[in-house]
């Protein structure tokens, strides 16, 4: 089962995630991205969804949290 991890808006936000994740070996696979690129911003409620396995689901929150702390 995948287990999401974060949904943003922000490709910048997304690719820096997924570069930290496979850093920390954690596999992931991008959701709704081909999307919200195509819709832009005019349709914000579409949000690209990070996933990962179940498995590592916590240790890719706390290799998110580390490199990305919330007021960010």
């Amino acid at each position: 089962m995948m287990i999401e991890v974060l949904s943003t808006n922000d490709p910048v936000k997304l690719n820096f995630a997924e570069a930290v994740l496979r850093d920390a070996g954690v596999e992931t696979v991008t959701l709704d991205a081909h999307t919200a690129a195509t819709f832009g911003g005019a349709v914000p409620w579409i949000r690209r969804r990070l996933l990962v396995r179940e498995e590592d689901a916590g240790k890719a929150r706390l290799a998110l949290a580390a490199a990305m702390p919330k007021d960010e």
